[in-house]
């Protein structure tokens, strides 16, 4: 049985690495990375949407979610991917009163991406440095006043809220957060199970000029 939850939250126009590259991370984890066939991940991972039917990603992918708003279980982790489709998320108060329920529940509350300016418009980020996709930054520091925008940042952990900067950089902040969760020497075995670099340090790692 796993011992985390996490949910993804997915939606029409929702950005393919976003929520892939998490779900990836999350559900590859062993705590003894040889057993990777025989044991199952610690981390049980759940796409959730607003419906039942298939989400239409931005390339065209099609994804059948595990469960819905209203039937989601009991979550650990909960993960909002950014996207095109968050510029018509920010306007859908089902799903931003279903994040403001969540936030009390969860132990974390995570974003990838423009993933962010949803928590945001929820006002979940009121207070907290915070940062998303580079193109994004100065539509976030002009939108939200109340948050601290980090140009720097490749992912920011501020108590129980983590966002990340955007696409790929959610894996960085999912091994981040396997690191807390189970150790940075599973999360570390995680990152060489999937090739794919340990993030040493949260400094972004492309050049944007505030």
């Amino acid at each position: 049985m796993a011992q985390y939850r996490v949910g993804i939250l997915i939606f029409e126009d929702v950005e393919v690495l976003d929520f892939c590259g998490p779900f990836e991370v999350f559900a590859t984890t062993r705590l003894k990375e040889p057993r990777q066939r025989q044991d199952p991940s610690p981390f049980e991972v759940v796409l959730i949407a607003e419906r039942t039917d298939a989400v239409t990603t931005t390339g065209g992918m099609q994804v059948m979610p595990h469960t819905t708003l209203e039937q989601c279980p009991k979550l650990d982790i909960l993960i909002v991917p950014g996207g095109w489709g968050t510029r018509e998320l920010v306007t859908n108060q089902r799903v931003l009163d279903w994040l403001a329920q969540q936030a009390g529940q969860v132990k974390t509350l995570a974003s990838v991406c423009t993933g962010s300016m949803v928590l945001a418009q929820a006002g979940l980020l009121n207070g907290l440095e915070a940062t998303t996709h580079w193109r994004s930054l100065e539509r976030m520091r002009d939108s939200f006043a109340e948050v601290r925008v980090a140009f720097d940042k490749h992912y920011v952990f501020q108590g129980n809220i983590c966002t990340s900067a955007g696409i790929s950089a959610g894996i960085d902040m999912s091994l981040k957060l396997v690191a807390h969760y189970v150790g940075e020497q599973v999360a570390r075995a995680t990152a060489k199970h999937m090739e794919y670099p340990y993030p040493e340090s949260d400094a972004r790692r492309i050049e944007v000029f505030e």
